[in-house]
């Protein structure tokens, strides 16, 4: 199953994503069997990210919300909430590319 998981950051802990992207994105490389794809969210494309936005493919929403146990974006305090959605492709080929 496909999952959305939407990110929202502390406003005050850019200083984190900062300090941390380099071994969040490392870490992203390794699950990329399971977080098909990811990336930051802003208001504005010039404005500082306020969040993110990942799909992942996980069996439930038990298993979806376990997945980011150890980015250290979230070990680290960067998030203040997850929202995990089911998510359903238009077209099943999407993603393959």
């Amino acid at each position: 199953m496909l999952f959305a998981l939407r990110f929202t950051d502390h406003p005050t802990a850019f200083d984190v994503r900062k300090a941390y992207l380099h071994p969040h994105l490392a870490w992203l490389k390794q699950k990329k069997d399971v977080v098909k794809a990811a990336g930051s969210l802003r208001e504005k494309n010039s404005d500082r990210p306020v969040g993110a936005l990942w799909i992942v493919e996980a069996e439930n929403e038990e298993q979806a919300l376990s997945i980011f146990a150890d980015d250290p974006f979230w070990l680290h305090g960067l998030r203040a909430s997850v929202e995990v959605l089911s998510w359903s492709l238009a077209f099943e080929d999407m993603l393959n590319h």
